[in-house]
């Protein structure tokens, strides 16, 4: 199939920004592109359509709405020919002029620049003109991150205190089209009790969230996102009654991928009923379930310890542990979450060092050949790792306007990874939880400020951010190497063992400062931010390199 575009800017219309934007993103969809650039005359733009055997026209025109119009009547006329042959054209102008070309009812699609680059890729990639059904929009994590390629899919946290608001709320969103996934934010019951009535407390009734209390209030939400661009949905794992509580999440909402964490939700943060082995084995389990049903994981784990002001190394650390055991435990498609500007004084450099060092750690989990195995169909298993980013949960500042801003500017810093999936923290969440109103605000900041980034130079490259990656991986290394020796004998993956990996918390290796008087946690550490980074120090604040305080705590141990 030819798969070849022409466009130009037409007659006298010298403006070609938008022509040259339209052809880069028919270039990523997989078109050739003849770019015949500005005041091209109709007879031209034709015989080159012809001369290139042009499957599409672009025509854009941006000058005053009465002479565009005469003029693109005038180039239909010249080019039936070619529109009975099948060839197709678009048009782009300013929206007067958008107005005039839709009369004559001769272009496919007319742009009138309010569309996003998404959308105008998503029309170059086949999507059909009018989409609006369920079928037109992929409904699992892969395909719909396939499908948008290049730009990330976009998520959000939504969760209001009724049922009835959040069902309203949801179909606001949707009907919108701005999020790919609208992540369900339950409330504490909803999370911990759903089984268990009994111990459901009236007076938090939606306190965080939205109150669940029946599957049929999940089915409800689910119904609400079906409509506009029909958007995936997912909600977290629960604290308690996993599998049940897993089981319940597929079968209403078809929960696009799962959010479990490692050493949390649990006695340790006061979110779960469980002590910290016990959960961290049903964790482990909850991980196989959904492998064995092809559902990916999200180990919500990391940023729990950049919270609580963790050294950067127990940060890569714990993300290295969590795709370790996700690996480990038969899932095949990992989404690793990298939260920036936790604790919310890491400079932009010390951030992305950071979470190139998380994908160094990682990245060879996905190779073929990591350790042979094999699944039960005696087939090379598959790990595949999906990029998530998001903001600090708590570094958003109060002011809205310097909230916007923080937005923007994060979202600019964080596309240096290029993710594939997005997780918007919207601009009002240190004042109070999105509504959709705040939501589809902040998803126009965040879709503007990917798109400037995608022709952003390479940050990642610098020699300072560099320099900290690679220190980061030896400190990291040396980290997980401590907890492989205190493994009890005959553990034979001390990584993946619920109590080795326990014993790392209550004797210290893992730890950080906001853990003292934990049941579990020592919170021995001191940090501070360091030229950007987050260290580990001594009583007089001096950065103490990792083997020295690995070795002081193995010592005591």
């Amino acid at each position: 199939m030819n798969k070849t575009v022409v466009a130009a800017a037409l007659g006298e219309c010298v403006h070609v920004a938008g022509v040259s934007n339209f052809l880069r993103l028919a270039e990523q969809a997989g078109w050739r592109t003849v770019f015949l650039g500005p005041a091209v005359p109709p007879e031209v733009l034709l015989e080159a359509a012809r001369k290139e055997k042009a499957a599409l026209v672009g025509v854009s025109y941006r000058l005053t709405p009465e002479t565009g119009e005469r003029l693109l009547g005038q180039f239909a006329e010249a080019a039936s020919d070619l529109h009975a042959a099948g060839v197709r054209f678009a048009f782009a102008g300013t929206p007067p002029v958008a107005e005039r070309a839709a009369k004559l009812g001769f272009f496919e699609k007319i742009f009138d620049g309010s569309e996003e680059p998404e959308h105008v890729l998503a029309y170059l990639k086949g999507l059909p003109a009018q989409a609006a059904t369920e079928a037109d929009y992929p409904q699992t994590t892969v395909a719909r991150i396939l499908w948008k390629a290049p730009y990330p899919i976009l998520r959000h946290h939504f969760g209001l205190p009724t049922m009835e608001a959040t069902i309203a709320g949801i179909e606001k969103i949707a009907e919108a089209g701005v999020l790919d996934l609208i992540s369900l934010g339950t409330d504490q019951d909803a999370q911990e009790n759903f089984f268990h009535p009994e111990r459901q407390d009236p007076r938090r009734k939606g306190a965080g969230g939205v109150p669940v209390r029946t599957p049929d209030d999940f089915r409800a939400l689910y119904r609400a996102s079906r409509r506009g661009n029909f958007p995936l949905m997912r909600a977290y794992s629960g604290t308690d009654d996993f599998i049940r509580y897993a089981e319940v999440l597929v079968e209403t909402i078809h929960n696009a991928w799962a959010a479990i964490p490692l050493f949390w939700f649990n006695q340790m943060d006061g979110r779960g009923p469980w002590d910290l082995e016990g959960s961290i084995r049903e964790h482990q389990q909850v991980m196989a379930w959904y492998g064995e049903r092809d559902i990916p994981v999200e180990l919500n784990e990391p940023h729990h310890w950049g919270m609580r002001d963790a050294p950067d190394v127990v940060f890569v650390a714990s993300a290295f542990l969590s795709a370790y055991n996700a690996r480990k435990y038969g899932v095949r498609d990992y989404i690793a979450q990298m939260m920036f500007n936790s604790p919310p004084g890491t400079s932009d450099a010390m951030d992305l060092a950071k979470m190139l060092a998380v994908l160094e750690m990682i990245a060879p989990l996905a190779a073929p050949s990591w350790r042979g195995e094999r699944d039960q169909a005696g087939e090379q298993d598959v790990f595949r790792i999906w990029k998530q980013t998001r903001i600090g949960l708590l570094s958003h500042p109060l002011d809205p306007d310097a909230a916007r801003g923080h937005l923007a500017a994060s979202t600019y810093l964080q596309m240096s990874l290029r993710p594939h999936i997005y997780h918007i923290v919207g601009h009002t969440e240190a004042h109070h939880a999105a509504t959709a109103e705040d939501i589809i605000e902040s998803v126009k900041i965040v879709r503007r400020a990917i798109n400037n980034a995608l022709g952003a130079p390479d940050m990642t490259q610098t020699p300072e951010v560099q320099a900290r990656k690679e220190q980061l991986i030896d400190e990291t290394r040396i980290l997980l190497e401590a907890i492989r020796e205190i493994a009890a004998p005959g553990v034979e993956d001390p990584w993946a063992d619920a109590a080795t990996l326990t014993k790392a918390v209550t004797l210290g290796l893992m730890d950080a400062p906001q853990l003292r008087n934990n049941p579990f946690g020592r919170g021995q550490i001191r940090t501070r931010i360091i030229n950007g980074a987050c260290e580990a120090v001594d009583e007089d604040g001096h950065p103490v390199p990792e083997r020295v305080r690995v070795q002081s705590i193995l010592a005591r141990a």
